[in-house]
């Protein structure tokens, strides 16, 4: 085969990092400063696709910490995927595929869980992948539901957002000021443990180490009431899209609906920098069995529309 695969190492990171920045559907997500954050919590199984001596690919990938015949693309990020600078289309892709699937398969795994790049996150069509998983004898085994904005094509507002917000606006402040961060980090925390019996991915720690390293992708959007953090927002942004990673509002900002004017503003924002999507995040529990209805009809009354996250699972001993 023409592409051979190469385990990731640090002193390739360099190289990483220039690939990612560079390609056509790559994320923050994917770059080593972010994947990095996580230390030694996951065994580290990322791989780098050569033409020669040409890098054609990158692909962040670990050990499923509950499965360690599994490899994930990554457990740690909310999708992977292969990114690349639009060489790998076509049939090369599908040969990516197969180098990577021996690669693992010679290494001792017997499957890799693929979590495709939802499309609002490409900077050219790039689903070559998807047509390679087809052809693999892949299987789709979870699809969660995003709702985005196409901002450029936006409608109006449903009526009820539009008539919460006319409301909202009379009792509270929308804040960007990043000093909030601890006590939205609070009511956030607050209002998953109390509506969902769950708590953040991330520690306020981890999300100011974040921050720190991409001070331009992730902020805090916050609704002030008498001048204290009563709902808010939390962004992890792409160059085209600007996506809610964590919401949360307390009793009295859900009584005024304050999540309406800070959507609203953050909406506006993205418009005016230039971005193509506001994305609000899936909607889904139970592996992506369970649509909370309620709170994807909330994003959708924003003019939002539905993006697919589709996972594939590829088992290397029916890989066609």
């Amino acid at each position: 085969m023409r592409l051979h695969i190469i385990p990731y190492c640090d002193s390739q990171q360099t190289a990483w990092e220039r690939f990612c920045i560079d390609s056509v559907n790559g994320t923050m997500l994917h770059t080593r400063r972010f994947l990095s954050y996580h230390g030694n919590k996951f065994k580290d199984l990322s791989v780098l696709i050569f033409e020669g001596n040409k890098l054609r690919g990158i692909f962040a990938a670990a050990q499923s910490p509950i499965d360690p015949t599994l490899v994930v693309s990554h457990p740690g990020i909310t999708f992977g995927g292969i990114v690349h600078q639009g060489w790998l289309t076509g049939e090369r892709m599908l040969e990516a595929l197969v180098a990577m699937s021996d690669h693992y398969r010679n290494s001792g795994y017997q499957r890799l869980l693929y979590k495709a790049i939802p499309f609002i996150f490409f900077q050219k069509p790039s689903q070559d992948d998807l047509y390679a998983l087809f052809r693999l004898g892949a299987q789709r085994v979870r699809c969660d539901l995003s709702c985005s904005i196409d901002l450029p094509c936006r409608h109006a507002a449903s009526g009820r957002r539009q008539r919460e917000l006319k409301k909202t606006l009379q009792a509270v402040t929308v804040s960007s000021a990043q000093a909030w961060l601890d006590a939205l980090w609070s009511v956030i925390t607050d209002n998953l443990a109390l509506k969902h019996h769950a708590k953040p991915v991330h520690t306020l720690a981890d999300l100011k180490l974040l921050a720190s390293r991409f001070p331009a992708n992730i902020f805090i959007r916050c609704a002030l009431m008498a001048g204290r953090v009563e709902a808010g927002i939390v962004l992890f942004n792409a160059d085209a899209v600007w996506h809610v990673q964590y919401v949360g509002a307390s009793h009295a900002a859900y009584k005024v609906s304050a999540l309406d004017a800070v959507f609203e503003s953050a909406i506006t924002e993205a418009q005016q920098a230039g971005a193509r999507y506001f994305d609000f995040g899936i909607s889904n529990e139970n592996n992506g069995l369970i649509l909370n209805e309620g709170l994807y009809r909330f994003k959708s009354g924003f003019s939002g529309g539905g993006v697919a996250h589709e996972l594939y699972e590829i088992n290397f001993a029916h890989a066609r």
